[in-house]
């Protein structure tokens, strides 16, 4: 009897416990990279994607799901921390910070509240992932290898809609080419269209994955037990697609069924085959998955639960930006609010078209940038390569689908506007957005801190001094250029820089009138300011100007005594000055090593790129390296950052 008494309590506990397990819903996310709503539930008749198509008919399917940004390894951060990604650090295309104090991924929170959790198998975040995160991460991890009794957190992505797919010489695409249709910012050529068949051809894979998937849950009896999420990690992988965060480059499919037994997790619009309107970003997926585990999402999490049971109200807007993408750096934030786009390029002089590696092995890259150089492109096909950029762009998705016509000088878009770009205002300042530093610098500023942590104590970062300056630098009005100078006597470097480049991005006039500042600024303490100094005196003043600007930069480009993140900021700054002004310094770059030190084995690829690309301008061997460098082992985790693309 007294031994009864002992137990009692315990099996009482144990059977509450399993009770409280099998309360709660398995969740399923099932994913794809690298491909937009080009489904058939999603109205595209060109698409072959019944899997996919069969699981809407009985889910609420989003119209205004939006990705954090339009490529991978930054939306993932975005999702996987619930931080929108300029606000952790993890902005930029493969780069690696430390976490924030106090803050853990969300698949942690649910394993610590008795989840199982298991990833198959993409992870590709800009942050550290501990070993609490995962109760297996690997091509082999399933819900099926969870002990008896514990709901599941599973995640599948397939990876048969990558960008990678359109690269395919010789491929015969299964899809009809003559029946694409050939968006109004792509030349409608024969390479065009066929890599568009292709990619519709990489998206049937993909769903054939999905249903594989789909299938085994129905088998193993817990498809009425268990939420499933579809979604895409960013538009497709076709070029202003991929790496432009537009409607095109960040509207994902999102596709959500709830069972009936948990309908009481469901929002007031679910409706088996139906659709919502209601805006969702990336950085909603964390505290919603919180909310359906039971879980109150933490303050730190930036976004919004949108299912659960502390679901949070509709939010107007939703965000996306674009920071460095592989070797290539931009600033660009953008918000939609489901009908108008509106995206504010900081760093107009660069073109959307950049020469990233990745994106000129697609065909279509190659084809529309030669019909650009020859003059045959028409103007909603030209943007794409053009400099500057508007300071200020505004799409109407309802009478410009492919967002070509730019109406943010149009006196009757005003308002929207104005709208749009206090709400993008807003959103930076609420998350204390990190993308106006350099990033090589916010890393020195935060030390041993994470960039979030530095970015939040104002002591540190000034945030509305260096965003004013952004702000300021980046309108392109001329009658800056004074305001500018007077920047440029700024106690903190980031002002200082954007004092800089503000004036450089003014041209010659500009410049000209500013000759003693950049003068001055070639002895700046930020290398960073002395990089936009000498590009504006090298690209726009007198051959002595340039004679003082090119040691500058190559001293700066040296990756053996300055970290890749100055060398990375010079090499394109004398790539920018194009090869006759560079030629004088032939001698001094060639002699640049290829490999240095990084944080990170993510960062190793790039500077070889860019070196590699103005070797081969001077006519020299992309891969030529001085004599004694130490190259192997930097080779080695180039070509693995490589494979990882």
């Amino acid at each position: 009897m007294r031994l009864l008494r002992c137990l009692l309590p315990v099996s009482l506990a144990l059977l509450l416990s399993l009770s409280a397990f099998a309360a709660r819903p398995n969740i399923l996310w099932v994913s794809s990279e690298d491909h937009g709503p080009h489904l058939g539930c999603y109205g595209d008749s060109y698409a072959t994607t019944p899997n996919v198509d069969r699981l809407a008919t009985r889910s609420l399917r989003y119209t205004h799901a939006w990705a954090a940004a339009p490529v991978c390894a930054p939306t993932r951060t975005t999702i996987i921390s619930g931080v929108h990604g300029p606000s952790s650090g993890g902005d930029h295309m493969r780069s690696m910070v430390a976490y924030p104090a106090g803050q853990k991924m969300f698949p942690q929170l649910l394993r610590e509240a008795g989840y199982y959790t298991s990833n198959n198998v993409k992870e590709d975040y800009n942050l550290p992932k501990t070993p609490a995160v995962w109760d297996a991460s690997s091509n082999s991890a399933h819900w099926k290898n969870r002990p008896a009794g514990k709901p599941f957190f599973a995640v599948f992505n397939s990876t048969k809609s990558h960008e990678s797919q359109t690269v395919k010489p010789g491929a015969t695409p299964q899809h009809d080419p003559a029946k694409v249709r050939v968006p109004a910012y792509h030349p409608d050529t024969p390479e065009v269209r066929r890599d568009w068949a292709l990619y519709y051809d990489s998206v049937t894979a993909a769903d054939a994955d999905a249903g594989a998937v789909l299938a085994q849950l129905a088998a193993d009896g817990l498809a009425d037990d268990t939420i499933i999420f579809y979604w895409a990690d960013h538009g497709s992988g076709m070029p202003r697609n991929k790496r432009w965060p537009s409607n095109s480059g960040l509207h994902v499919p999102l596709i959500v069924h709830i069972p009936e037994k948990f309908k009481d997790l469901r929002p007031a619009d679910y409706l088996p085959g139906g659709t919502t309107d209601r805006p969702v970003s990336f950085a909603d997926f964390a505290p919603t998955m919180c909310s359906l585990a039971g879980l109150k999402p933490p303050a730190w999490m930036q976004g919004y639960a949108f299912l659960g049971q502390f679901a949070a109200p509709a939010q107007p807007y939703v965000y996306g930006f674009r920071g460095r993408m592989d070797e290539r750096y931009d600033l660009v934030r953008s918000v939609t609010d489901g009908r108008y786009v509106y995206l504010r390029n900081y760093l107009p002089h660069l073109s959307q078209g950049q020469h990233v590696d990745t994106q000129f092995k697609t065909p279509t890259t190659a084809v529309w940038r030669r019909l650009y150089d020859e003059g045959k492109l028409n103007a909603g096909q030209s943007i794409f390569w053009q400099t500057p950029k508007s300071p200020e762009e505004l799409y109407d998705l309802q009478t410009d689908r492919d967002e070509v016509n730019n109406l943010a000088a149009s006196p009757a878009h005003q308002a929207i506007l104005a709208k749009l770009r206090a709400a993008q205002q807003a959103h930076s300042r609420r998350i204390r957005d990190l993308g106006f530093i350099p990033e090589g610098e916010r890393l020195t500023r935060a030390g041993t801190q994470a960039p979030y942590d530095f970015g939040h104590d104002d002591t540190q970062y000034p945030y509305e001094r260096v965003f004013a300056a952004a702000e300021l630098a980046s309108s392109l009005k001329p009658d800056a250029a004074p305001a500018l100078k007077k920047l440029l006597a700024d106690p903190d470097s980031a002002v200082r820089y954007w004092g800089a480049i503000g004036l450089y991005m003014r041209g010659p006039s500009v410049v000209s009138g500013a000759h003693g500042e950049f003068t001055a600024a070639l002895s700046d303490p930020s290398p960073y300011v002395r990089i936009v100094a000498a590009e504006a005196l090298g690209q726009f003043g007198p051959p002595a100007d340039l004679a003082a600007a090119l040691p500058v930069l190559t001293a700066l480009a040296d990756w053996g005594k300055h970290d890749g993140f100055i060398a990375l900021h010079s090499l394109h700054a004398l790539e920018a000055l194009g090869l006759e002004k560079i030629k004088p310094a032939r001698a001094a770059i060639l002699a640049l090593p290829s490999t240095g030190p990084v944080p990170d084995s993510r960062y190793a690829a790039y500077i070889p790129r860019i070196l590699g690309d103005l070797r081969a301008s001077l006519g020299a061997d992309r891969a030529a390296a001085p004599a004694g460098e130490a190259k192997k082992g930097k080779r080695k985790a180039a070509k693995e950052a490589l494979a990882k693309e």
